[in-house]
């Protein structure tokens, strides 16, 4: 199957992708409560279920391959929590707009987990910090967000027709990331005792990627209002909202944005050099994805606690 598949194609990928589920999952599986979203070097968050079922992605209609190091290509069902447990379905590698996914294929998996009966999604997503006061570690569950593609339109997955006729036209999103998850998010890091810092809130702004941001275009998020960035994430908070899910964004500070306060002046070391002076040249720090992969990491074993322990407690009615 193409990576670059398009989910709207006219034979519906919908049902046969639900028909191969049906087929495949025990009868307990095929209805998940909770559905999760996977970031870099997140997929780990696998080791919180139980009864796991992984369903390939080759073997479902509509869905690509991921192809970012640190995701998997395939859907992992199976249980969370004590008991009878809560059924899930987790998204062990998503799909980017860079990677060359059509925008409506980054979204599929998203529409799919609803078709499902899914009513809570919870992202898991490594971000970089444009808030100074956020260090390399933090989660920060995410009450907004600044999308600059989105403003643009042309990266928006709700462009074009209506992929519904029970979805409305013009969708708000004023209230995207649901009060309540949120709530339960700060309730479950109080009852796992973390430290009151290692959960904070803040906006995630979305860049299209995969270049990490120049030091100007840090200082410009980080003056529109953004505390930390990625390159996922929105599209599939804006497909749930369009779907009626309610959303949980937790992101995990991988890197700090490369922000200096002052430009290194080449100038000034040119005129030092030729006057004889001798000058200290500071390095210079360099974003990079195997930073991002090794926190991820690190903080596996937090995230997970933390996404079990808030999937206990959403409500099931």
């Amino acid at each position: 199957m193409s990576s670059l598949s398009d989910p709207s194609d006219p034979a519906d990928p919908f049902a046969s992708t639900l028909d191969v589920l049906a087929r495949i999952l025990p009868p307990h599986l095929l209805k998940p409560h909770v559905a999760i979203v996977c970031g870099s070097g997140l997929s780990t968050l696998v080791a919180s279920m139980r009864d796991v079922v992984e369903v390939p992605y080759s073997a479902l209609q509509g869905f690509g391959k991921s192809t970012v190091a640190g995701h998997k290509s395939a859907l992992a069902f199976g249980l969370v929590g004590e008991g009878a447990g809560v059924p899930v379905v987790m998204q062990l590698g998503r799909f980017h707009a860079f990677e060359g996914h059509p925008i409506k294929s980054v979204v599929y998996p998203v529409r799919l987990m609803a078709k499902l009966g899914v009513r809570n999604l919870i992202i898991a997503s490594a971000t970089g910090a444009l808030n100074p006061n956020l260090a390399v570690g933090t989660i920060v569950a995410i009450h907004d967000h600044l999308a600059v593609p989105n403003m643009t339109g042309w990266l928006n997955p709700l462009f074009g027709p209506v992929t519904s006729p029970d979805h409305p036209r013009f969708v708000p999103l004023s209230d995207a990331y649901s009060p309540g998850l949120r709530r339960l998010a700060f309730r479950a890091a109080h009852a796992l005792g973390l430290p009151d810092d290692a959960l904070e809130e803040g906006t995630y702004a979305w860049v299209s990627g995969p270049t990490y941001e120049t030091p100007a275009e840090g200082r410009f998020l980080r003056a529109a209002g953004a505390d930390v960035v990625g390159m996922s994430t929105v599209p599939e908070v804006v497909a749930a909202r369009e779907e009626g899910l309610e959303v949980l964004v937790l992101a995990l500070v991988t890197n700090a944005v490369v922000i200096p306060e002052q430009y290194r002046s080449i100038k000034d070391e040119v005129k030092a050099e030729l006057e004889g002076r001798k000058i200290e040249v500071p390095p210079e720090p360099v974003v990079n994805h195997e930073e991002v992969l090794t926190v991820g990491r690190l903080k596996a074993q937090v995230m997970k606690d933390l996404v079990a322990r808030v999937i206990e407690t959403i409500p099931r009615d």
